[in-house]
């Protein structure tokens, strides 16, 4: 004969495995086409354009910010012309100034004493060796100012390309990976993790 304690034990699995049973749906029932809900973003799909990337780049090749009003970043476009523009005027500058000294040295070389940088006296304001290393500076500055102004232009276009193929990956909201914080009854303790969605 089996005794109480047993019974009372067998009762009360047999109790705590029904109350967690679920209810399964018959696989066999067909559904209609109707029950099937589907979610109309998640069939929608963008247009992928292969050219986009040369297109950009292209623009911006032939005016400075141009691919960069293509891609739609309006932002970019001032200081893309802002660095080009700074570029070109620091060249001009710095070439005025090597054409300045160049021509009084020349000048100097032919035997005159009327360059603006001799000044009134005998003796000159500024020395043929002054002359000399003035000319090497701006020369030196307006090479730095090519250099960088068509490093600048290199790189709009790179970024118009670079942008318009970051453009066309899908980072909607279909693939997602967030973290999440979940508090934990059972253990009384919190859970930190990072989930990873797929929407298909």
């Amino acid at each position: 004969m089996l005794n109480k304690p047993f019974i009372l034990l067998f009762v009360c699995l047999s109790f705590s495995v029904f109350s967690f049973a679920q209810i399964k749906r018959d696989s066999t029932i067909s559904t209609s086409v109707e029950d099937l809900k589907l979610d109309q973003t998640l069939l929608s799909k963008r247009e992928i354009d292969p050219l986009r990337p040369s297109k950009a780049a292209f623009y911006s090749a032939i005016l400075p910010g141009l691919g960069q009003a293509y891609n739609k970043k309006y932002w970019k476009v001032p200081i893309v012309l802002g660095a080009i523009t700074t570029g070109v005027l620091v060249y001009d500058f710095n070439n005025n100034q090597y054409n300045r000294y160049r021509d009084a040295f020349k000048r100097r070389l032919a035997g005159f004493t009327d360059d603006e940088f001799f000044g009134s006296g005998t003796t000159p304001l500024i020395s043929n060796d002054g002359l000399i290393r003035a000319q090497r500076q701006f020369r030196r500055n307006r090479d730095i100012a090519t250099l960088v102004t068509v490093g600048i232009y290199v790189l709009n276009i790179i970024d118009a390309n670079v942008d318009a193929h970051l453009l066309q990956f899908n980072v909607d909201e279909n693939l997602a990976m967030r973290p999440h914080f979940q508090y934990n009854p059972m253990e009384d303790s919190s859970d930190i993790g990072v989930t990873v969605n797929f929407k298909f």
